[in-house]
């Protein structure tokens, strides 16, 4: 069985990308579990818009899911732009996945999402996973599991009570 991995980034502080690795078999049950936590006219979940006392709630919700996001951190010096940032941390993702993902959704922003897709043909051709890593951009509001990065960027970037209320969800950290 093969998994996906759904990606976010905060650029609040240090730039952040964030991704959250599903088993392609519980892709379903989690969807479900991230839309009941979806109030009636809201399209997603998304923690910048939540309360705090909301925040706490999905936070919860989420770590009974039992699944780990890596937050891959690239700070370092000022020179670098968020665009080798945001390529740096997409490198080491696609590299840390080769063996078991078969599939990214990176959350869409018109922005970036053409140099998206060019840094990642670049990528995985030299990771040498172009033919058994596929990607795609979606908007959070048609990707349900786009949520479960975007709270543990939100978090992390935070820092203090945040960062310890997403330890449960957080697999790991990768300074780029």
């Amino acid at each position: 069985m093969t998994s996906h991995a759904y990606v976010d980034e905060s650029k609040a502080r240090d730039y952040l990308l964030a991704a959250t690795i599903v088993d392609g078999g519980s892709v379903h049950r989690a969807r479900q579990e991230v839309r009941r936590l979806v109030l009636p006219r809201q399209t997603r979940v998304h923690m910048k818009h939540e309360s705090d006392r909301r925040r706490r709630i999905i936070l919860s919700a989420l770590a009974e899911l039992g699944l780990g996001t890596t937050i891959y951190s690239a700070g370092g010096p000022p020179a670098r732009t968020q665009i080798e940032r945001r390529r740096a941390c997409l490198a080491r993702l696609v590299a840390d996945v080769h063996d078991g993902c078969d599939r990214l959704v990176l959350e869409s922003d018109e922005t970036q999402d053409a140099r998206d897709r060019r840094d990642l043909l670049e990528i995985t051709r030299a990771a040498g996973s172009q033919e058994r890593l596929s990607y795609e951009h979606r908007r959070a509001a048609q990707e349900p599991l786009l949520a479960l990065p975007d709270v543990v960027a939100w978090c992390w970037a935070r820092g203090g009570e945040w960062r310890r209320r997403a330890a449960p969800l957080t697999a790991g950290v990768v300074d780029v």
